[in-house]
């Protein structure tokens, strides 16, 4: 994570120094359609300028927040890293319309609102994300809650362990992941394929083999992974491993 931070805030900054005064007739939206005589109404001297402190301003303080964020809450960070810079865009296309005069004004302004639903759209998607996909219990099943969940029929199970780690994730195939919160299908460093629901960073993780090989790593939140086994123990004496 770390590295997409300091990516990210390098990339912001790297923008801001792209728009010049010579080149923004081509460069600019807007400004780049206009007529000499439009662009006499534009201080585009005074954009530019504002347009590069802005995204250094973005690019640094997203490394230095985001930085601070990931060494104590990592999940923070993410929400962070996803939200902040749609945020300071909205305060930006705001900003801006101060620079120009006529439709672009109006043209900002949808800009503004398509950002703002972009967010509400992120901030949803962030907050089904981060809610505990809870695994159930019953006399024929356990059931993982969720967008990525399933309902596994005991006769389906071929074990049920505790281990202390996960495996190497190389990358993620299919899924969501925000910190330490990984839900969905990840491909390990060995090239296997797996289904994480993590819901915490707590340790041990319990590991569920299913009778065609397939794992799956899940982690609870609201309870301990160790109370968990000890149910899932209850009802499957002979498929629960120390």
């Amino acid at each position: 994570m770390i590295y997409v931070i300091i990516g990210l805030g390098l990339l912001f900054i790297g923008i801001g120094f792209i728009l010049t005064v010579n080149n923004a007739k081509y460069l600019l939206s807007g400004y780049n359609t206009m007529n000499d005589e439009q662009r006499k109404n534009v201080n585009i001297h005074d954009y530019v300028r504002f347009f590069r402190k802005f995204h250094i301003l973005l690019g640094t303080s997203l490394v230095i927040i985001g930085s601070g964020l990931q060494q104590f809450t990592p999940v923070f960070a993410g929400i962070f890293i996803t939200t902040y810079p749609i945020l300071a865009y909205v305060y930006f296309l705001w900003k801006s319309s101060s620079f120009y005069t006529g439709s672009t004004k109006s043209t900002n302004k949808i800009a503004i609102f398509i950002m703002l639903g972009t967010l509400i759209f992120v901030i949803g998607m962030l907050t089904y994300g981060l809610q505990e996909s809870e695994l159930i219990i019953d006399d024929r099943q356990i059931e993982i809650e969720g967008k990525y969940g399933e309902i596994i029929k005991f006769e389906r199970i071929d074990s049920i362990r505790l281990v202390n780690a996960l495996p190497v994730i190389s990358m993620k195939t299919n899924g969501f992941g925000l910190g330490t919160i990984r839900k969905g299908h990840f491909r390990t460093k060995s090239k296997e394929q797996v289904k994480l629901i993590i819901n915490s960073e707590q340790k041990p993780l319990l590991l569920l083999t299913k009778s065609d090989g397939k794992k799956i790593f899940y982690s609870a939140k609201s309870k301990t992974n160790q109370e968990l086994y000890a149910e899932l123990k209850e009802h499957l004496p002979n498929k629960c491993y120390e």
